[in-house]
């Protein structure tokens, strides 16, 4: 597994065994996802159906899901997410959240939100894996030289 992302200026570029063709679709689908009125309406939908069909002990008390972790929760809960919208909808919440906060990079955006970011590219890429819509490119064979 290769988990370098080397980025040529527009885009990361695509190696073997890497996620970076992955990650260059994502940050695609985040960019074109509408802003959501409430982005934590987004994942709460994904906490939920954790409750319905996981039947998992979580609760969300004062604004925070409790019982699990909660990135757990999401990725979990995404298993139903046909093409992650709705994890590419949270995620581009999250990244309005941060452009209106004038922090327009990844590496300047508040600790938690970054953290959260991630973790929802993150999930986004382990359900591509996980579902054959990876584009991750074949390991190059060492056979041919």
């Amino acid at each position: 597994m290769n988990w370098e992302a080397r980025w040529d200026g527009e885009t990361y570029s695509p190696e073997a065994s890497s996620f970076a063709g992955d990650l260059n679709e994502i940050i695609e689908q985040i960019a074109i996802s509408e802003r959501p009125a409430r982005y934590h309406d987004n994942e709460d939908s994904l906490a939920e159906r954790v409750i319905a069909e996981l039947h998992w002990p979580i609760q969300k008390k004062g604004g925070l899901w409790e019982g699990a972790d909660y990135q757990s929760i999401l990725e979990q809960g995404a298993f139903g997410d046909l093409g992650q919208r709705t994890l590419a909808t949270a995620a581009a919440g999250r990244v309005h959240m941060a452009l209106d906060f004038g922090q327009t990079h990844f590496d300047e955006m508040d600790d938690g939100h970054m953290a959260m970011l991630a973790g929802l590219m993150t999930i986004m890429i382990y359900h591509r894996y996980c579902d054959g819509s990876s584009v991750m490119l074949p390991e190059a064979d060492d056979a041919s030289c």
